[in-house]
């Protein structure tokens, strides 16, 4: 529990960092009072989770892979695959940054943007999207970091890029005049920072050299039977987030803000449930490298525990500031409604999202990808499209409540398949 503890909690304040970040930058358009702007960056944000997925997917595998190595005590090996993948990570990331920025027009016209929220979530993709292998590569860099044990400088460089962006945004927007497109360039510049502080945090550890040209296949080979899984699997949840994105836009703009307000709300509020899923898995490979059975059921007991601490608290600290947070957004109509009842009652459903993550993570760790592949798709699908389109006939509430119900049942399914997983484990 203290090993979980420490790696988690460090990565925890990393993530709620940039999350916070990232709800301020939010809350500083709303408070430019033009509706099409907080839908252009609901619209934007979406299919940058979009991008932010496969990079997790390819740091996951890159943790999984290196974390493995290092616990068998075969660094030099994990070193040369790690060097390796990192030019495969950028080149993937500047190639789908590219794409999406070539697309971005014809890509949120397919989510419902009109008029002028298309207009401006357009001019903020192409700005931004360019810069995803700065991101990528900062998370892959505070991966590593993990992966050798090492999480209090993992956490200095989501700060940095964080602390950066804090200081930068409030300057574009408002300082500058440049309102969205401030936003876009404090994006980018952070991303930077992410970067240079990862490494720079990473010099002492000896985790990287210069490839040789006969390390990229078997780091394709090894990392991408780990990290192609992991990108399919965490693909699934801004899938489901794009069906719920285009779902409210039905609802008109303020349902769209409210939406959007929740999906800044929670990473800030759950950052230690979304550290968990990057902070446990090495700790799990650590010790299924060493043969350590035990303390691998042990790791995702501890991961549990924590998750329901996690929501219990959040729970009580979003249903009794909930009008704060309703001020703080400037939310009008239909947008006040959502976010009450998510801030009141179904951020609940949170701790079924948890357990999913955390299986997920024994999943990716511990040799089965393709089932958190399988229960990842079967959430953003059947756990969320049937439900969404039912509720959907009650209003945007009801899309929400649709939402929160299909995660209970892939959320239970998920854990317990992760603890028939671990028994099945030999040494």
């Amino acid at each position: 529990m203290r090993h979980v503890i420490t790696m988690a909690g460090t990565g925890a304040v990393g993530l709620m960092a940039v999350f916070a970040v990232d709800l301020l930058n939010f809350g500083y358009i709303s408070h430019l009072h033009d509706p099409a702007l907080t839908a252009a960056i609901a619209f934007a944000t979406s299919l940058s989770y979009v991008q932010i997925s496969v990079s997790i997917g390819m740091t996951i595998g890159l943790g999984a892979c290196t974390g493995r190595l290092i616990g068998a005590c075969r660094h030099d090996e994990a070193r040369s695959l790690a060097s390796a993948f990192l030019l495969i990570m950028a080149a993937v990331a500047l190639m789908l940054g590219i794409l999406t920025a070539v697309f971005a027009t014809p890509l949120l016209t397919l989510l419902g943007a009109r008029g002028p929220a298309l207009h401006h979530a357009a001019t903020f993709l192409h700005i931004v999207s360019p810069a995803l292998p700065l991101v990528c590569m900062g998370m892959a860099l505070s991966s590593l970091l993990r992966a050798v044990g090492d999480a209090k400088r993992a956490m200095r460089v989501t700060l940095t890029g964080a602390i950066v962006a804090a200081i930068l945004d409030p300057i574009m927007i408002f300082g500058l005049h440049l309102g969205l497109e401030g936003a876009a360039i404090s994006t980018i510049l952070s991303r930077c920072m992410i970067m240079a502080s990862g490494f720079m945090n990473l010099r002492g550890h000896d985790m990287i050299e210069w490839p040789r040209k006969e390390a990229f296949l078997p780091a394709a080979r090894r990392i991408g039977g780990i990290a192609l899984p992991a990108i399919a699997t965490n693909l699934a949840t801004p899938v489901g987030a794009l069906f719920m994105t285009h779902a409210m836009s039905r609802f008109g703009l303020n349902a769209v803000s409210g939406q959007a307000t929740i999906d800044r709300i929670a990473p800030v509020a759950f950052a230690l449930v979304f550290a968990l899923t990057g902070s446990v898995g090495p700790i799990m490979a650590q010790n299924l490298g060493a043969g350590l059975i035990p303390r691998v059921k042990e790791t995702l007991l501890a991961a549990l525990q924590l998750t329901a601490l996690c929501v219990v608290t959040t729970w009580l600290i979003l249903a009794v500031g909930h009008n704060v947070i309703l001020d703080l957004f400037n939310l009008h109509g239909s947008g006040v409604e959502i976010v009450r009842l998510f801030c009141c009652w179904l951020v609940a459903s949170y701790m079924f999202v948890g357990l999913l993550f955390v299986a997920n993570t024994a999943f990716n760790n511990l040799g089965h990808p393709f089932y958190s592949t399988g229960f990842n798709w079967g959430r953003a699908t059947l756990g969320t499209i049937p439900f969404v389109w039912i509720g959907s006939n009650y209003g945007p509430i009801g899309v929400l409540v649709g939402q929160s119900l299909g995660v209970v049942v892939f959320g239970t399914a998920a854990v317990l398949t992760a603890f028939s997983v671990i028994r099945r484990l030999k040494v």
